[in-house]
């Protein structure tokens, strides 16, 4: 059976362009025609109100007449007319972001083969630090938040602000991935994946010495915890080897087409899960402050369901959080047995990729709440 861009005989990263640049002038021509209900109502509401409301540091954000106003308390924000945004993720905008980032993932493919690199899965592991560096980043703007006459103020703060910040990442990694490719091409290094991964590493390490700075200084906004970050480091490892062992014994089929790149997956979505689990449980037994809240509607879901199911009894010792870090080693590990070797095979450019997105939805997100538990803020 021949693709679309056979049948229309078109190259298919020109399908792709000519089709991104559709989609934006439906949604820039909605906005301009319709403000009301494409801009107000659906990409302000969900996508860019929760942005200004979170850089703002308000309760909430409220558009009306073309303008948006910023309300910091409760009561405001529940008698504010609709629509009222507030800060951190919908189940709509969450979609919208998949959607994207399929969509980035597709071009960034035919990126790839244009520069010929990403077929081996050094690629991968290449660039690890940027995903951790995404997290760390995400905890500058709670810093600057937190500190008192902040440098980094709206609307710059909204670079460093979920979800602007995956762009923001995605720029500085892509920057990065091309001057690496450039010098390989030169003969200045033979292989492009030893100074892109030595850039990540110097941005995350420029980054985790300001937070630590942050933590340590006598004014600084935050207060250093370390039994946090060992907590959550040991109990992400033990509970992904733990799954880990079990795949190898008893499901070894599981990880045939990924190898070490399917043990890195699931650390990385352990981690997401132990850094809830310990953030939202277990910050007061660590005397580590108070617990922390979930900002994301699958995490509140589970911890609410979880609390209406369990007895008081039971909850006062395992806490409300811990399905999340189960929910977590299971869609990864179904993630893993999905990326058979035939995946690799035929599309090893787009599989690599997709392995790197999957391990960033679930590092990106629990290196920020780790660290921001870390460092108290």
């Amino acid at each position: 059976m021949s693709t679309v861009a056979e049948r229309l005989d078109v190259e298919p990263a020109r399908l792709w362009a000519g089709s991104v640049l559709v989609l934006l002038a439906a949604l820039i021509g909605g906005s301009l025609l319709f403000p009301r209900i494409v801009y107000d109502g659906f990409v302000w509401h969900y996508f860019w109100g929760p942005v200004q409301a979170d850089a703002n540091a308000a309760f909430c954000a409220v558009r009306q007449g073309g303008t948006t106003r910023y309300l910091y308390e409760s009561a405001a924000c529940s008698a504010a007319p609709e629509p009222v945004a507030y800060p951190g993720y919908t189940l709509v905008s969450e979609v919208g972001y998949v959607v994207i980032l399929l969509i980035a993932l597709a071009g960034l493919v035919f990126l790839l083969d244009r520069l010929d690199v990403g077929s081996d899965r050094d690629l991968f592991f290449a660039l690890l630090p940027f995903i951790f560096f995404g997290g760390a980043l995400r905890v500058v703007e709670d810093v600057t938040d937190a500190a008192a006459g902040s440098p980094i103020g709206y609307p710059l703060n909204t670079l460093i602000i979920s979800p602007v910040i995956y762009f923001t990442v995605f720029a500085i990694t892509l920057l990065a991935l091309v001057a690496s490719v450039a010098l390989a091409r030169r003969g200045a290094i033979e292989d492009y994946t030893r100074p892109l991964l030595g850039s990540g590493v110097v941005v995350l390490v420029a980054t985790l010495l300001f937070l630590l700075w942050s933590a340590v200084a006598p004014d600084g906004p935050g207060t250093f915890y370390p039994q946090v970050i060992v907590v959550i480091l040991v109990g992400s490892t033990l509970s992904a080897g733990g799954t880990w062992w079990l795949i190898e014994r008893y499901a070894p089929a599981v990880n045939l087409g990924t190898g070490r790149m399917g043990f890195v997956v699931i650390w990385g979505h352990a981690v997401d899960g132990v850094a809830n689990v310990v953030g939202l449980d277990w910050m007061i037994a660590l005397d580590a402050g108070p617990n922390l809240v979930p900002k994301h509607p699958v995490n509140q879901a589970i911890v609410d369901i979880t609390a209406s199911t369990l007895p008081a009894s039971v909850l006062a010792v395992t806490g409300d959080t811990w399905p999340f870090l189960v929910v977590k080693l299971v869609a990864a590990t179904l993630v893993v047995w999905l990326f058979d070797e035939q995946i690799f095979e035929d599309s090893p450019r787009y599989a690599v990729l997709l392995m790197i997105a999957i391990l960033a939805v679930g590092l990106g997100p629990g290196t920020r709440d780790m660290l921001r538990a870390t460092i108290g803020v």
